[in-house]
């Protein structure tokens, strides 16, 4: 009674081991990114390396993106942030090689590590699923009437930064 069970099992087993990559078992090909901004609501469009638009909402955002680009080719992003009187912010959202695409070499062995992890982009993975910006008033915003404004070196743009003047 226990060969007529043992053979399908070890053919299944087989399979998932010779049709699966280590990445694609363990890990995902897909991942969530949290955005958020201050102020709240702003504009997000995402585009993907081709400069496809592949997200457009509002922050706060939670979106589900590919890690893998095509063939053995990881996923990059540009994050845009805007609002009306800030000034515009583009965030990039990169990849990097998954440590558990190295796993193929004990169990997925050659088909996982040069065709399905590379194929289902499980070889790559995410390295920041956080976005948490501030964006900046613009020029354009700020009152013409002289105000004293005390404000974060770290929070001013670079654009803003050369127009500042060292008070001794």
């Amino acid at each position: 009674m226990r060969r007529i069970f043992l053979k399908p099992t070890v053919l299944a087993l087989m399979a998932v081991v010779l049709l699966s990559g280590c990445a694609s078992i363990v890990s995902k090909s897909s991942y969530p990114v949290s955005i958020r901004t201050n102020p709240v609501g702003a504009t997000v469009s995402i585009t993907d390396k081709k400069g496809k638009e592949v997200y457009k909402g509002q922050s706060p955002a939670t979106v589900t993106l590919k890690s893998g680009a095509g063939f053995f080719s990881k996923a990059e992003y540009q994050v845009k942030l805007s609002s009306t009187g800030f000034g515009e912010k583009v965030v990039p959202i990169n990849f990097k090689l998954n440590g558990w695409y190295f796993g193929n070499l004990l169990l997925g062995g050659v088909v996982g590590m040069l065709i399905i992890d590379p194929a289902t982009g499980a070889m790559w993975k995410i390295q920041d699923p956080v976005i948490d910006e501030i964006l900046v008033k613009s020029i354009a915003a700020i009152s013409t009437t002289p105000t004293l404004n005390i404000v974060d070196i770290k929070d001013i743009s670079t654009e803003l930064r050369s127009h500042l003047v060292r008070v001794k």
